[in-house]
């Protein structure tokens, strides 16, 4: 049988040392994810550092699925909705980073990273709340709730000005493309 450790005063699921390496590399990969994914959804989208963060966090968020899976085979009867979230996460960044690789548009993509990047952050306060400055004073449910609470808006206004961009850009293309065939029309008609 395991037994729990703390490690900077927070207990975690076991002593075991290839438990405790596969949480330092989860730690490690989460953190990176949290950074660049916001990195990513910060950034002009097409730029070079937008497409820079988003690949580091797809890697990140790939590395936190597997460790969380190998942490919870450890505790599955406490983490296995951690593992399910997880899941989720992993699913949809592979959705989002699918869908840009085929050149589907914004919308897909901005919802499975923005989903991916809530799923991520829901995990970590459903696990960690309870042990968090000011969080340990909330509700479990709040854990749950909260992170789609503030993203759903912030996805929401992503997705809107994603269209509106697209729609400016092809209006635009389509009164260049209107004045060049006015241009021309209007040469053969003399």
């Amino acid at each position: 049988m395991m037994t729990a450790s703390r490690i900077l005063g927070d207990q975690v699921g076991s002593a075991a040392p290839l438990f405790l390496a596969f949480l330092a590399v989860h730690v490690i990969a989460g953190l990176t994810a949290v950074i660049t994914g916001a990195a990513a959804a910060l950034t002009r989208k097409g730029h070079a550092r937008h497409i820079r963060a988003g690949r580091w966090f797809y890697r990140a968020i790939t590395i936190v699925f597997g460790t969380a899976a190998a942490l919870s085979i450890v505790r599955w009867k406490q983490d296995y909705g951690l593992f399910i979230i997880g899941a989720v996460a992993f699913t949809a960044a592979t959705i989002g980073y699918q869908y840009r690789r085929h050149r589907r548009g914004d919308t897909g993509h901005i919802i499975a990273m923005g989903t991916a990047y809530t799923a991520m952050l829901t995990a970590f306060y459903v696990d960690n709340g309870p042990h968090l400055p000011l969080w340990d004073h909330l509700p479990a449910l709040a854990f749950w709730l909260l992170p789609p609470a503030v993203a759903a808006p912030l996805i929401t206004r992503a997705v809107r000005r994603a269209r509106r961009a697209r729609s400016a850009g092809s209006q635009a293309q389509g009164g260049q493309s209107s004045a060049a065939t006015r241009s021309r029309t209007a040469g053969t008609s003399q």
